[in-house]
């Protein structure tokens, strides 16, 4: 019986990433900090339905990983959506803000961790002002950050079995409440009185599709994968699929367990849920829980937001002050800084949910372009056999887009924008510090080997 003859690595990076391996990186990305904070919003918009936008998002969300895995198996060397718009489109200034727009949602989403973590979940520890407490986390999130990442690498798989376990114990609870003849299964179909169920869906699942997102962060470790073209599409989709099971379960179990008014006060929805099936498992167990989830979340945002903020500057697509690192530490303490700061502001511009749509918002645009360069790019064949999405597929999820897009509100609209005129202004001064204009054509590359058409300028 002959072996299947395996992928020679073009890559200088070690292919050390296995299929398992990849589909747990992936659903740690996904299954995490988000469910904790956003079940009582999105219970605010649709009452007992939860389930339902949640369903809603997770078929969105797989209509745009269609689009990523036949990328990221196309071109295995490719580093994300940034790079994708640079083969397809051929506009830095498009690839620039693709690349920013990532990065604001990244420190977006961390702003809003932060205020889920001074909410209700940290009550049994501490009674502070949420906004005051958000500043000092995030600050004590910057000096982590500042003093390296192996610590955090090496406790990320121990800290998302946490998060899964309480998502786990959530749903067995509840699941042993039902057995006693307990709880309200009857609320799972009702929707708020006076409320159009279409719209509130729709509405609600703009924060579900939070909970989705950080599938595409997947794209960035494409090099670093074993047997890419093959395992990559399993990993993607099986690691979403499994999301998207246990937060429809988690959807359920809440609906279940609790009334939806109290529900959609509470800023620790899921400690609410626990207590409410009378188990006995002490508030301050479960909180914890939520808070290493939270925090987990917020550490490894942030850690991801000022890479790649250090990323672009090393790639000249920022300033070159934030490229700077600490001598001995060896990390980028410019960017660290300057996402911290914009975190910052942005905890104090608006509650959980504002935020979250913001990200989401960001994000859409950023999935918007993805799913665009799948169209743009099949007129452009390469002879290794990879995944091939239906071509109904990208125009399915650029329609997604563009629906979730309309859900959202002016203020959210006004953050995103504000944060994107920010990316559009470090731009414009990084062209004109190298002496050229928005619309110039660029000068010939100091690199004698210079680049070849479509390649991606990695450093």
């Amino acid at each position: 019986m002959e072996k299947p003859v395996q992928e020679k690595p073009a890559s200088k990076l070690k292919q050390g990433i296995t299929g398992p391996m990849l589909y747990l990186f992936i659903l740690g990305d996904v299954l995490g900090a988000g469910i904790y904070a956003l079940v009582g919003e999105v219970s605010g918009k649709v009452g007992g339905a939860i389930w339902v936008p949640l369903l809603v998002a997770l078929v969105l969300a797989l209509l745009t990983a269609a689009s990523y895995a036949e990328l990221v198996t196309k071109y295995p060397k490719a580093g994300g959506a940034a790079v994708f718009a640079e083969r397809a489109f051929k506009v830095p200034a498009i690839s620039f803000l693709v690349g920013f727009a990532m990065l604001a949602a990244g420190v977006t989403s961390a702003a809003g961790l932060a205020l889920a973590f001074t909410g209700d979940y940290l009550k049994p520890f501490l009674d502070v002002p949420p906004v005051p407490a958000a500043l000092v986390f995030l600050l004590l999130v910057a000096l982590l950050n500042a003093r390296g990442i192996s610590e955090s690498v090496r406790s990320n798989v121990v800290m998302t079995v946490i998060e899964v376990s309480g998502l786990v114990l959530v749903i067995v609870l509840v699941g042993l409440m039902l057995g006693k003849g307990e709880g309200s299964p009857e609320q799972i179909t009702q929707f708020p009185a006076g409320v159009n169920p279409g719209t509130a869906v729709l509405s609600a699942s703009i924060l579900a599709y939070y909970s989705f997102v950080g599938f595409e962060v997947s794209a960035n470790v494409a090099e670093e994968v074993r047997d890419v073209r093959r395992v990559y599409p399993k990993a993607l989709f099986g690691a979403l699929l499994t999301a998207g099971l246990v937060y429809v379960l988690i959807g359920l179990a809440a609906a279940i367990a609790l009334p939806t008014e109290e529900l959609a006060g509470s800023t620790g929805p899921l400690l609410d849920v626990v207590s409410a099936t009378g188990f006995g498992v002490p508030a301050w167990l479960f909180s914890l829980i939520a808070l290493v989830a939270v925090a987990n979340g917020a550490l490894l945002t942030m850690i991801m937001s000022s890479r790649l903020t250090y990323g672009m500057a090393e790639q000249g697509l920022l300033p070159a002050v934030f490229g700077k690192v600490l001598p001995r530490r060896k990390t980028p303490w410019v960017a660290i800084i300057a996402t911290t700061l914009v975190a910052m502001i942005l905890t104090t511009t608006g509650g959980l949910g504002e935020l979250a749509e913001t990200v989401v918002l960001l994000l859409l645009f950023v999935f918007m372009s993805t799913n665009v360069a799948v169209i743009v790019l099949r007129r452009d064949t390469v002879e290794e056999k990879h995944f091939k999405t239906p071509l109904v597929v990208p125009y399915l999820a650029i329609a997604s887009c563009i629906l979730l897009l309309s859900q959202q509100d002016g203020s959210t609209w006004l953050r995103a924008g504000a944060l994107m005129v920010v990316g559009l202004v470090l731009f414009a001064a990084r062209r004109l510090a190298k002496g050229r204009t928005l619309g110039s054509k660029p000068r010939a590359p100091k690199d004698p080997a210079g680049d070849a058409p479509g390649k991606t300028h990695e450093r």
